[in-house]
């Protein structure tokens, strides 16, 4: 048996720590299970994979029960072997020795269809492994929508380590589960009598490879932090290489780095080191037991203990089965093992936050939360670069609880920044942003709608409830009916409907529609602050009119970007931004107030069709 390679040769497993197996695994699992229990020091990796090898429990006892059909030739290799020697050649009777070599031949035939038949069953393990721990990764985004974009796209290739990881392992560990124990029970029919001299030494590697996992995967942890940490000062050093020069702290700089190398270099000879034990494996569990059965074959054939046929089946079961599995285990598996108990560890550390906290159950119209949170801005600057103008520079603001304001400018002012230093999307280079008396979290705290919905594959009703999964149908089909979105749900299918199809080429869904369904989903949202990020831009002005209105009568705050003057007028109040500064008045008074209000308010008026004037009077 040969290793099996894994899916792709550049599979990028390269960071992380592990987790710890529960007490119960599924079936075929628990070959993978049995040596992540033991390998992975902490909880957290073994209990991100835990939970979908036994959602997946269908696809693996199928795999499971191909594997079994894949143990034939390593079962009966040794005993036609055997039976070849003694039956056939010895006996003057090559046509039964062939005939028996002959059926071994097409014992691994059906082997080969055995393998090839297991393949979707493998997909049908791995492929929701993936799904999974994307939307794990995407919700916890989500959660965190200030993450580091690099960051977010190593944990998305972590993803897809865990699933090329994970179905090399299973192909592998299954293909040596059923060896050896094809092997093990092929010897006891054949020649009880070596036995002894093969489970002894075999039992001892088996203990000392489980004894080396976990400092393996501790020592591939430390070299993982230590190039992190080196790469951290590098790139640190050449971004502020200039300021280096500067400041003439280049020696400071090299030390730095010099220090970080050679953690990095320790790291990776006590890794060496430690994996070097391995070989120690393969000699002990693979080829001591051969050199234990030829040092006692004379004994062993002298007394008809082994005839010379089952002796050669004893070696063939030794040598191309037995010794081939041990070095798999302990070499290429123990190396893959070691790289998904890490990535997956760096996956539950890392997507540890719940992605959208968990509402309160909707009873009534009214969103659970705290609708008179008072919505404040102290001294609020932002800037896109260390050398850039602030987008924002001191703004101050204070909006009252249940307060609908619109916010205006000319093109560039900070209006979509501040809707995303509103919702928590960003945080402010200086100054406070609180909701409430605390800084806003997205979704618990305040929903945003930007320009651009997002609309993701599933049912209707899945996108709706997206943000409020408990609400009862009544409260979502008044919803959909408040805000005008009765026509488009009844097109699609009403909510059991699934989108896949219209989320695709054909351009289905306008996005006015997908708009549509975003606000539907937004004010059935637990959030007691509403931002609208020109999210009606692509509605016709009525429909604008009729969503503005509905989320203004909604308990709690709304914060309207504008983009018709119309939106303005609805409003209680208006804050214009201009110069990274800002003045909130009522519409009246900032016409006296602000001569670049006026002209805004002129240029809308004068660029408006009549049906939209119509409406901002």
């Amino acid at each position: 048996m040969h290793p099996t390679p894994p899916l792709r040769t550049d599979h990028p497993a390269r960071s992380l720590r592990a987790g710890r197996r529960p007490g119960r695994r599924p079936a075929l699992g628990s070959a993978l299970g049995s040596a992540l229990g033991s390998a992975l020091g902490s909880a957290p990796g073994w209990q991100l994979l835990q939970p979908q090898l036994t959602a997946t429990r269908g696809p693996l006892l199928r795999l499971l029960a191909w594997s079994g059909v894949e143990a034939l030739p390593p079962l009966v290799s040794g005993l036609f072997v055997s039976a070849a020697v003694d039956q056939g050649f010895l006996l003057g009777r090559p046509g039964v020795g062939v005939a028996w070599l002959g059926g071994f031949g097409a014992a691994m035939a059906v082997r080969a269809y055995a393998t090839r038949a297991g393949f979707p069953h493998l997909a049908g393990v791995v492929e929701p492994l993936r799904d999974a721990l994307v939307e794990r990764v995407v919700r916890s985004a989500l959660h965190r929508p200030s993450a580091d974009p690099a960051e977010l796209a190593r944990l998305t290739e972590q993803v897809e380590a865990v699933r090329q990881l994970t179905a090399t392992l299973l192909r592998t560990l299954r293909g040596v589960g059923v060896t050896l124990v094809a092997a093990l029970i092929g010897l006891t029919l054949l020649a009880p009598a070596v036995l002894p001299l093969v489970l002894l030494p075999l039992s001892a590697a088996g203990l000392l490879f489980a004894r080396l996992l976990r400092p393996l995967v501790a020592r591939r942890r430390a070299v993982v932090l230590a190039e992190e940490r080196l790469a951290a000062e590098a790139g640190r050093a050449l971004h502020g290489l200039r300021d280096v020069q500067a400041t003439g702290t280049a020696d400071e700089v090299a030390r730095a780095l010099t220090a970080a190398a050679r953690e990095s270099a320790a790291a990776s000879r006590a890794l060496g080191r430690a994996s070097a034990l391995r070989a120690l494996v393969v000699a002990v569990g693979g080829r001591l037991p051969v050199l234990a059965v030829l040092a006692a074959a004379p004994w062993l054939l002298a007394r008809h203990a082994l005839t010379p046929g089952e002796l050669l089946g004893v070696a063939t079961y030794l040598v191309q089965q037995l010794d081939p599995a041990v070095r798999t285990l302990a070499g290429t598996v123990g190396g893959w093992l070691l790289d998904l108990a890490v990535v997956l560890d760096r996956l539950a550390t890392t997507t540890a936050a719940p992605a959208v906290p968990v509402p309160a159950r909707a009873g009534s119209s009214a969103p659970p939360g705290d609708t008179a949170a008072e919505v404040r801005l102290t001294g609020v600057r932002f800037g896109h670069g260390g050398g850039a103008v602030p987008v924002l520079a001191g703004l101050d603001a204070s909006l009252r609880p249940g307060e609908h304001v619109a916010v205006v400018g000319p093109s560039g002012a900070g209006k979509s920044t501040l809707a995303a230093l509103l919702a928590g999307v960003l945080e402010p280079t200086a100054g406070r942003v609180t909701v409430g008396g605390v800084r806003p979290e997205p979704a618990r705290l305040v929903a945003l709608v930007p320009q651009e919905a997002y609309v993701f594959p599933g049912s209707v009703r899945d996108n709706l409830l997206w943000l409020a999964p408990d609400t009862d149908d009544a409260r979502l089909a008044a919803a959909v009916a408040l805000l005008g979105a009765e026509e488009l749900v009844a097109r699609l299918g009403g909510p059991t409907a699934v989108l896949a199809a219209a989320l695709g080429d054909s351009g289905e869904l306008s996005s006015g529609e997908r708009q549509l369904l975003a606000l539907v989903r937004t004010y059935l949202s637990p959030a007691p602050v509403v931002v609208l990020d020109e999210a009606t831009c692509h509605l016709d002005p009525a429909a604008e009119e009729r969503v503005e209105r509905a989320f203004a009568a909604r308990p709690g705050t709304l914060v309207v970007v504008a983009h018709r003057i119309s939106s303005a007028l609805r409003a209680d109040r208006v804050l214009l931004l201009d110069g990274g500064h800002g003045l909130l008045a009522r519409h009246g008074d900032l016409q006296v107030l602000s001569p670049l209000y006026r002209e805004l308010v002129g240029h809308w008026l004068g660029s408006a069709p009549r049906t939209g004037a119509g409406l901002a009077s």
